[in-house]
């Protein structure tokens, strides 16, 4: 699996930074975004979308827990996009309620999914991983590791 760490001092430089990653995903993919309250990754969801030209205002779903945006890939073809916050998900009901199950397997989107331990028994093996943490030198600066999918090994 290879990781790379990237280093953001500004909200601004998580966006950025999140529209570069974007550049790497494909129809399918799953995004399972770590991190603490505060930490980033709603801004690097907004950096993802404008990757795609999502016109609409990209916001956390903390409460509505699944937003869905219309974008595109950058040869034009349509993308839906599923942003997904399981904050506030106590229990396996609550998921198949909301149609977690559904939605992370959906192989015509890309779903970002902030809380992905809420849903551990739904997430598929093969999935990005981005961890945003704070920095230890610098409360404003964010450390970003970002680890590819890879294809499980079942031999």
């Amino acid at each position: 699996m290879e990781v790379v760490t990237l280093r953001s001092s500004s909200e601004a430089e998580t966006i950025q930074q999140g529209e570069q990653f974007a550049s790497q995903l494909l129809h399918g993919d799953v995004v399972a975004l770590e991190g603490d309250l505060g930490a980033g990754k709603t801004e690097f969801v907004k950096g993802i979308c404008r990757f795609f030209a999502v016109g609409d205002l990209v916001t956390s779903p903390t409460f509505t827990i699944i937003n869905q945006y219309d974008g595109a890939m950058p040869d034009g073809a349509t993308l839906k996009i599923y942003h997904v916050d399981l904050y506030r998900i106590d229990s396996p009901a609550e998921l198949a309620e909301v149609g977690f199950d559904d939605m992370v397997f959906a192989h015509n989107a890309i779903k970002l999914i902030e809380w992905p331990e809420k849903a551990a028994h739904l997430m598929p093996a093969k999935r990005w991983i981005v961890s945003i943490q704070s920095d230890e030198t610098d409360d404003d600066a964010r450390v970003i590791t970002v680890s590819s999918p890879q294809i499980p090994d079942f031999a």
